[in-house]
């Protein structure tokens, strides 16, 4: 009997977070994209399978390893499968405000980008858009974008510098003022003196042990806690404590507390 083959699947949606035009996650075992462009940056990884597409009329082949593809905007480009399992892709579109148009000549020149840490960053990025809160997943793509940028523009990270435990400071001072309504990172990072997104978040990783996503959701878990103990029923206490929606609140209460938010609130009656 023959074996069946896995078939096709796709998942796509447009997040929460500005530069981000499409997320696309695909399955597919037998597919042929025809010569077509993008108006925007296609950043791609594969986690199976194989793909090989041409650029600019130039053929290039990949498998799942530590490159990652990225695409420019306006260029002709093609795409299909070599192998009978097919392949299966996570791909973030990205518009201009991520990566200008002017790095389009340094991406046909090379799309594969043999970056370990690059594709890392990429695989981050794609977990924090399962979150519907978008503040990890703007300091996540703010990365990103630094690495992509150092591959075609040359440019070096910059350094926090002397003023880095300050810059800090008055983050966290903006994060506990906000801890319901959130804050954007760009926001952030205009209100506290235009300073560079990854440059806040390398600074207040370094004075407090952790990013400032990180730190906002563990305070919402802490207020979400008051809550419960006071008697708010889970959905109401998320919504209060700023989460998105009760499961939300559960996913990320787990993590920091061990219960979920309703057994947390009936532990005080036993």
């Amino acid at each position: 009997m023959t074996a069946l083959r896995p078939r096709s699947t796709v998942s796509a949606w447009q997040p929460p977070v500005n530069g981000i035009a499409e997320v696309f996650h695909a399955r597919f075992t037998e597919h042929a994209y025809p010569a077509h462009v993008h108006d925007t940056w296609t950043l791609m990884i594969l986690d199976g399978g194989r793909v090989d597409f041409a650029l600019d009329r130039e053929r290039h082949g990949v498998g799942v390893s530590d490159q990652v593809i990225l695409l420019p905007p306006g260029v002709v480009h093609d795409g299909r499968t070599v192998t009978e399992a097919g392949f299966r892709k996570r791909v973030l579109y990205l518009d201009a405000s991520v990566l200008p148009e002017r790095l389009t000549g340094a991406a046909v020149d090379a799309p594969l980008l043999a970056d370990p840490a690059l594709r890392e960053r990429v695989h981050g990025l794609h977990l924090a858009l399962a979150d519907p809160d978008p503040f990890e997943a703007q300091s996540r793509l703010a990365f990103v974008r630094e690495r992509l940028h150092r591959w075609l523009a040359g440019r070096e990270v910059r350094e926090d510098g002397e003023q880095g435990a300050g810059l800090a400071g008055r983050l966290r001072e903006l994060l506990d003022a906000r801890v319901v309504e959130g804050v954007g990172l760009e926001e952030a990072a205009a209100e506290l003196g235009e300073v560079h997104p990854t440059h806040l978040i390398r600074s207040f990783k370094a004075a407090y042990g952790l990013p400032p996503h990180a730190y906002l959701t563990g305070r919402r878990v802490a207020v979400a806690r008051g809550l419960l103990l006071a008697g708010m029923r889970p959905a109401e206490a998320a919504a209060a404590a700023g989460f998105y929606d009760q499961a939300h609140l559960t996913r990320h209460f787990g993590r920091h507390v061990g219960i979920s938010p309703a057994r947390f609130a009936r532990s005080g009656l036993l």
